[in-house]
């Protein structure tokens, strides 16, 4: 026969950990949990033009350590292109990637936008530094898709 106590100690036993997990996400050691939370400001970066131009608008990128950024990539132009820049999304923590009703979370490297793709990329930068961005695609980087990213 089951006693009450028996069954009421591992509920109690779930909320003093939980209550545990709360007080260090309110004292601020949850880190990114925390900026997480807040809200994200919005980038909104193009993949080309729809003239064909071979270009990142914008190209120049000034983020934050510790602030929440959502990145809104669009392809306007007739052709695929890369976000790629490996050394950046190394030094990021990444919430989510949502294109097309999917969400993708865990450690995202770059991105392939399709034409007329939009993607969002929501993330929080860690470790400050410069980063190189370009479109891997065979000439997209040579012909000017290039870009620079500094992380405060």
């Amino acid at each position: 026969m089951l006693n009450l106590r028996d069954v009421l100690r591992p509920l109690w036993i779930l909320g003093i950990g939980l209550s545990l997990v709360a007080w260090v996400g309110w004292l601020g050691w949850g880190g990114t949990a925390i900026a997480a939370s807040a809200s994200a400001e919005t980038v909104l970066v193009h993949l080309g033009t729809v003239d064909g131009q071979l270009v990142f608008q914008p190209n120049q990128f000034d983020f934050t350590a510790g602030q929440r950024y959502k990145l809104v990539l669009d392809n306007p132009s007739d052709q695929k292109h890369y976000f790629t820049a490996k050394d950046f999304a190394d030094g990021i923590w990444t919430q989510k990637v949502e294109a097309a009703g999917v969400e993708v979370k865990g450690a995202i490297h770059e991105l392939e936008l399709k034409p007329g793709a939009v993607a969002e990329w929501v993330f929080v930068p860690q470790r400050p530094g410069q980063y190189d961005l370009r479109c891997t695609i065979s000439g997209h980087a040579e012909a000017g898709m290039t870009g620079q990213i500094t992380i405060q």
